[in-house]
C-alpha cells in the first residue's frame, strides 16, 4: 500500500475518518474487483498529492463488513468524501483521475 494510504477496517474506522481533523477520501473496494483494482493507482496517486491536506484510505469491505453496512456500500468501487465526521460525497463506480479530483477538492479549504 501506498505510503500515504491508511489500510481502514472496522476497529480503526471511528478514529482515523469520523474523528479526522482532514477531509478523508475512503475507497471501498475488494480485491476481486476489477473496476477497484482499475481506480487504485489514481487513489493511491491522491494519497501523495494530497499529503497533510487530504487523508485517504482503503476499506476492504469483505475484511470490513460492519463499516461498509453503516454507510449502505451496495455496489464497489465507491469513493465516499468525508468531512468532520460527515459524508459530504460520494463517487460510484470506475471514475477517470480528474472525476476524482474534482469530488476532493471542493471540499478542501
Amino acid at each position: 500500500m501506498a505510503e500515504n494510504l491508511v489500510a481502514l477496517n472496522d476497529d480503526n474506522f471511528q478514529e482515523e475518518v469520523i474523528d479526522s481533523d482532514l477531509p478523508v477520501l475512503v475507497d471501498f473496494w475488494a480485491p476481486w474487483c476489477g473496476p477497484c483494482r482499475a481506480i487504485a493507482p489514481h487513489v493511491e496517486a491522491m494519497a501523495t498529492e494530497y499529503a497533510g491536506r487530504l487523508k485517504v484510505g482503503k476499506v476492504n469491505v469483505d475484511d470490513s463488513p460492519n463499516t461498509a453496512m453503516q454507510f449502505r456500500i451496495t455496489s464497489i468501487p465507491t469513493l465516499l468524501v468525508f468531512r468532520e465526521g460527515k459524508v459530504v460525497d460520494q463517487i460510484m463506480g470506475a471514475k477517470p483521475k480528474p472525476a476524482l479530483v474534482s469530488a476532493v477538492e471542493k471540499h478542501l479549504s
